[in-house]
């Protein structure tokens, strides 16, 4: 019996993608499907990255076809390709950097600089090629986080600096060049200078991503940064009660006044469990993320525990997803990192280094 290819696509297309909730020939990321006698050979290109996903994800759309009659072999091949996405209006990709993801909070003290870390932890984890910004002026909080207190960016050229590089990740701070115990006592327009200058003047190396831990609030320091930093999207973090609530909803609503899509929530404080006895807690209540995102039509990207690991080793330069890899917590960054992924994948991409610069002289 002859394999055709509408019977090998027919079966592909029962395969549902288990971070995109779709197949792979509608949204045509199948690719080079080939059929030779009974041998069948195709490749799947997906948008986002993936890697612990891949050969689980392969295996089984190789079982889907050789479910089809007159299938003798298969041969797939699983690919990754990001590429840049469409940032705000007016505004272009950074050289060197394809996304920039703006990770924020309305106040402090929700676990933003935590979600930030463990996010480009978990995108790198899954093939991404990622960056770290901390733009937490006031409380640098990266170079504790990623073991890289007390080392200091070089520079090459005398004008622009190397990004320091800890699990994968290439990471800059301002806590890399004041002291640790400094307060930074600058007025608003010195922090956002600062912060162009670690942003512009940093040399990223090929990045899929850059994560931006934004400093928290909604003040004019948040609102320049969100006009002048071309994000592709925002993740808004929070905690379950009322008061955290009131302020992510603000920061939401400045990344909406500014262009800025919402790539959804992280709940961060969900749940305690107790490590003695097993009972589950909802100290800061339950259920407000998940409000707040239907309030708004975001998608809840996930909910991480009140978990004395966490904080254990994000403090001791060894955060969750690097430090306890095989842990619930690190299984939750990782699926938040792949939704994110997802989630820009899904964006309009950015078509500005198709056209050619137009400069008019006169002569």
């Amino acid at each position: 019996m002859a394999v055709t290819q509408e019977a090998v696509q027919a079966a592909l297309r029962n395969f549902i993608d288990p971070n995109t909730q779709k197949d792979y020939v509608s949204t045509r990321a199948l690719k080079n499907l080939k059929i030779e006698g009974g041998q069948v050979s195709f490749d799947v290109e997906l948008g986002y990255p993936a890697k612990t996903q891949l050969e689980t994800i392969r295996a089984a759309l190789v079982d889907a076809v050789r479910a089809v009659p007159g299938v003798a072999g298969v041969t797939a091949n699983m690919a990754v390709k990001i590429v840049a996405h469409a940032v705000q209006r007016n505004l272009k990709p950074l050289p060197g950097v394809k996304n920039i993801i703006a990770v924020a909070s309305g106040k402090g003290g929700v676990g933003k600089s935590t979600t930030a870390v463990n996010l480009a932890l978990a995108l790198s984890a899954e093939g991404a090629s990622v960056g770290l910004l901390d733009a937490d002026i006031y409380g640098p909080s990266v170079p504790q986080m990623l073991g890289l207190t007390g080392q200091q960016p070089e520079s090459e050229d005398g004008k622009t600096m190397e990004p320091l590089r800890a699990f994968g990740l290439q990471a800059m701070s301002i806590g890399f060049m004041v002291d640790i115990d400094s307060p930074m006592v600058w007025r608003g327009p010195m922090v956002t200078q600062a912060l162009e200058q670690l942003l512009n003047q940093t040399r990223w190396q090929d990045l899929d991503y850059l994560v931006v831990d934004m400093p928290p609030g909604t003040g004019d320091t948040q609102l320049t940064l969100a006009q002048k930093v071309p994000v592709t999207g925002a993740v808004i973090v929070t905690t379950p009660q009322d008061i955290a609530l009131i302020d992510a909803r603000k920061g939401l609503k400045m990344f909406e006044k500014v262009g800025i899509p919402i790539l959804g929530l992280v709940e961060n404080m969900s749940i305690h469990i107790c490590s003695k006895c097993g009972h589950e807690e909802h100290i800061f209540g339950t259920g407000g993320a998940e409000r707040m995102a239907q309030d708004y039509g975001a998608e809840l990207l996930g909910a991480l525990p009140l978990e004395l690991e966490i904080r254990e080793l994000t403090d001791a330069g060894k955060p969750t997803v690097v430090g306890a890899p095989f842990s619930r917590a690190a299984d939750i960054y990782r699926a938040i990192a792949r939704r994110v992924g997802v989630k820009i994948a899904e964006r309009a991409k950015d078509m500005s280094g198709k056209f050619p610069n137009i400069v008019v002289q006169n002569t």
